[in-house]
């Protein structure tokens, strides 16, 4: 290649380096922060060339003469407004692994959606964003801008290998999935909300707290019992019993029950929930008649069941409440607010119950009056997760092991009052058998893929709503 490309890379002051010799390399102030309104206005101003490759991440990252020019090539053959690619991880060992990711969609609107290392990006539209932009923000100006790209034109994924990054967060995906979660990152995390809430007002999918309906519980005909503690179960011979004493041991001034819908286990876990079903009435153990339910259609299995009660209340099988006045707090809280949905929170612990970075996940950055919206930003609701039960047999469940609970919280939503509580009412255990402790790159996709399909379905009817 006589000529360097056409386009100029741009990294944190604190990246080591891009390892290549096609395009020019250039670093962004030490006060620029690479996520910043700064930092795009920086590139606008002196970027020579028509487009940027801009890396937020501090891994050293390599590209190869053809795979620099392959992507530049598609980039401008696209006439993409941001293009990304998968890209190759270099371990410790030497050992190279593929990253691949996933399509961007109109459901792609999570802060956290993953376009590798690097993206490339045309500059006439960094410039058309910034003097169109009247916000500056120090962690949501990329976000905003991308948001911006996704309505005026085109975010192209390259399903291609076209660089390697040495990879520097070593941690599991178990362990990544709640940093969005650190208070240290509350200016952040209000940033964020503030970039995606003019999205949606710009693509007339905003929710106004005035659109929010009461569910008035005197209408429903009445429940022999006023709650149901639900724990779908397969193969936890280890837990189940610890989650089913805990549902028992709440106390509560209403009549409540425990619901086990057991999806076929064959460890022993099926003998002990009938042992445990002989010993108190209470205790409802179904095997469902299909084979092929998911957590989903455990839950719906559960709702639809003329035994459960007013309010469907969480129980993972793995996990225990905090105390025995979980389940009435949970109950008071629907009473007092008219919502469709509680959620509270929980403090993450080890089999011996011993606390686990980060500890309590209480989704503080939920607000009354925004949390409607900025729920489509976010990776999850948190948990216990409470229903009211009649809504369940309306919505339903999608027959699902991943995002069930999510879809739910966002059509609740929709028209609903979910309301939270911040006190730690659920010990969620993490072991080494835990299911989602650390997942492959294929299973992170899919599962984000599926999310962001909850996501364009929920803001396309939001739209509907609007438009009427």
């Amino acid at each position: 290649m006589e000529q360097k490309l056409r386009m100029t890379c741009f990294v944190a002051n604190e990246h080591e380096a891009v390892e290549n010799t096609f395009f020019a390399v250039k670093k962004l102030p030490k006060k620029v922060k690479p996520e910043s309104t700064s930092a795009l206005k920086y590139i606008a101003k002196y970027c020579d060339s028509p487009i940027v490759l801009f890396s937020q991440k501090p891994e050293y990252l390599r590209f190869s003469e053809d795979s620099a020019k392959r992507l530049e090539d598609l980039f401008v053959s696209s006439k993409a407004l941001i293009a990304y690619s998968d890209y190759s991880d270099e371990h410790e060992d030497g050992s190279i692994t593929s990253h691949p990711l996933i399509d961007y969609s109109s459901g792609s609107v999570s802060d956290s959606f993953e376009f590798g290392k690097a993206i490339i990006v045309s500059v006439d539209a960094i410039k058309k964003f910034v003097s169109e932009s009247n916000k500056s923000y120090s962690f949501a100006g990329v976000y905003a801008f991308r948001l911006w790209a996704s309505r005026k034109g085109k975010i192209l994924h390259i399903a291609e290998n076209l660089y390697t990054a040495v990879q520097e967060d070593k941690r599991k995906s178990g362990q990544k999935q709640f940093d969005y979660l650190n208070p240290q990152l509350h200016r952040r995390q209000k940033e964020m909300e503030a970039a995606f809430t003019e999205y949606l007002k710009d693509i007339n999918a905003y929710i106004s707290p005035a659109q929010i309906k009461p569910v008035d519980f005197s209408k429903d005909g009445g429940f022999k019992y006023e709650a149901s503690v639900v724990i779908p179960v397969r193969n936890r011979v280890r837990t189940v019993a610890d989650a089913v004493n805990s549902a028992l041991s709440q106390k509560a001034n209403f009549d409540f029950n425990v619901i086990v819908v057991d999806n076929h286990s064959t460890d022993g876990t099926t003998e002990t929930l009938e042992k445990l079903a002989k010993e108190n009435p209470r205790v409802v153990h179904i095997i469902p008649e299909r084979k092929d339910l998911g957590i989903g259609g455990c839950w719906q299995l559960a709702a639809d069941d003329e035994r459960c009660g007013r309010f469907a209340v969480q129980l993972d099988s793995d996990d225990i409440y905090s105390d025995n006045n979980t389940l009435s707090k949970i109950v008071s809280r629907f009473h007092r607010t008219h919502a469709a949905m509680v959620i509270g929170s929980y403090r993450l612990v080890n089999f011996e119950l011993n606390t686990l970075p980060p500890g309590v996940i209480d989704h503080k950055e939920w607000t009354s009056a925004n949390g409607r919206n900025n729920a489509l930003r976010i990776n999850g609701l948190g948990a216990p997760r409470a229903f009211y039960t009649p809504m369940l047999r309306e919505i339903r469940f999608p027959n699902t092991s991943y995002g069930e609970d999510y879809a739910l919280g966002l059509a609740f939503s929709r028209e609903h009052y979910l309301s939270r509580i911040y006190d730690v009412l659920y010990l969620c255990r993490r072991w080494e058998d835990n299911s989602d402790a650390a997942l492959s790159q294929e299973k992170i996709n899919k599962n984000n893929a599926y999310k962001d399909s909850l996501r364009a379905a929920e803001i396309e009817a939001r739209k509907k709503i609007n438009a009427k």
